[in-house]
């Protein structure tokens, strides 16, 4: 799953593995990539990307393990974590924003729904990737 999530991003990164249309109409430039880009497979802290009005910057970057994007506001996070475990992977995707003023939390109403359905489908669209990618690979000798 890592090289999906290390190549995330508007173009000419890898998309968000969603509704690219629907990125689209917000102006994201989302394409989301179907093969491993590899000038992106090697993050680091610091490197910035655009989504929207909004500006993200790389804080921890753990290879094969952790993302954390902050925004330059300091109010919303966005982290994704690998776990490993009797020889499956799980992705967990988490978001924290702060919303200051009412009219934040009142914008971020009709957010929500629209978000959760676009979650489900990068999830989804990072797990079909990384299943066609390693079945894709040789297997290991001796495996």
């Amino acid at each position: 799953m890592w090289p999906w999530l290390a190549q995330m991003g508007p173009a000419p990164r890898g998309g968000a593995y969603t509704y690219d249309w629907i990125e689209n109409l917000f102006g994201l430039k989302m394409h989301s990539a179907d093969r491993v880009l590899p000038e992106f497979q090697h993050p680091e802290v610091g490197e910035t990307i655009g989504l929207g009005p909004n500006r993200m910057r790389l804080e921890i970057c753990d290879a094969q393990h952790v993302l954390a994007w902050r925004s330059e506001d300091g109010n919303w996070v966005w982290a994704f974590v690998l776990v490993e475990r009797d020889g499956r992977t799980r992705l967990i995707s988490r978001n924290r924003f702060r919303l200051p003023s009412l009219a934040a939390r009142l914008g971020m109403l009709p957010m929500e729904p629209g978000s959760l359905v676009m979650e489900r489908r990068m999830l989804h669209g990072i797990k079909q990737r990384a299943e066609q990618l390693a079945a894709s690979m040789p297997a290991a000798n001796g495996a």
